[in-house]
């Protein structure tokens, strides 16, 4: 499956062949390919940008991720604590669990700054601050999120050259660029659905 560029860290369950596993995933900041076994079912929750996760600093996590240990088909261990495991519809009440704990937090400043705020600090401290939260720059953040928009209008048949203007792209080539480094897809293999499986449908997306 084509892994899509992404700016939010995640946790994700799966089971395949009776063995449970868990793992954080972290911010990509390019398209890749990602494994699916067969057979293997999975539970996967996405966490909002800016927060952020007690144990490990989000830049550690981008374009990578980290294996949970001593993961059984019930209960996972993350920062010192046993918990168990969600199903889909468990998801929130864990979250919920992990903000009440102090193991999921979020920076205000980030959460202003994603509103379109201009917080009463430095540019340089907004800047390291972004950062640290979400391990990518401002700048990133929006490239990534503008080339995934990109890529949801065009399969839903919006013309290439009325995306370019919605999204203030300089042209269509800037936006096959753009999808080419981010989506790893053309503008022709959105609208006709080709190119086998992609990662860029993620509708459990989980704020703290």
């Amino acid at each position: 499956m084509t892994s899509v560029a992404g700016v939010r860290w995640g946790l994700v369950f799966w089971e395949q062949d009776g063995w449970a596993y868990a793992g954080i995933t972290g911010p990509e900041t390019r398209t890749g390919t990602a494994p699916v076994p067969e057979g293997a079912t999975f539970t996967g929750i996405e966490f909002a940008v800016g927060t952020s996760l007690r144990a490990v600093p989000t830049s550690a996590l981008v374009d990578g991720g980290v294996a949970l240990p001593d993961t059984t088909r019930r209960t996972f261990r993350l920062d010192g604590a046993r918990w168990e495991t969600p199903r889909p519809d468990d998801a929130e009440a864990l979250v919920e669990r992990f903000v009440r704990a102090g193991i999921v937090f979020r920076d205000p400043l980030v959460a202003e700054v994603l509103l379109g705020h201009r917080p009463d600090v430095s540019g340089r401290t907004v800047e390291r601050r972004f950062r640290a939260a979400t391990g990518l720059t401002r700048g990133a953040v929006r490239q990534i999120e503008r080339a995934r928009t990109a890529a949801d209008l065009l399969a839903a048949g919006e013309p290439a050259a009325h995306v370019v203007v919605k999204l203030g792209y300089f042209d269509e080539p800037h936006l096959a660029r753009a999808l080419r480094s981010y989506v790893g897809r053309t503008t022709g293999q959105l609208r006709e659905s080709a190119g086998g499986a992609i990662a860029l449908d993620l509708d459990q997306r989980l704020t703290s």
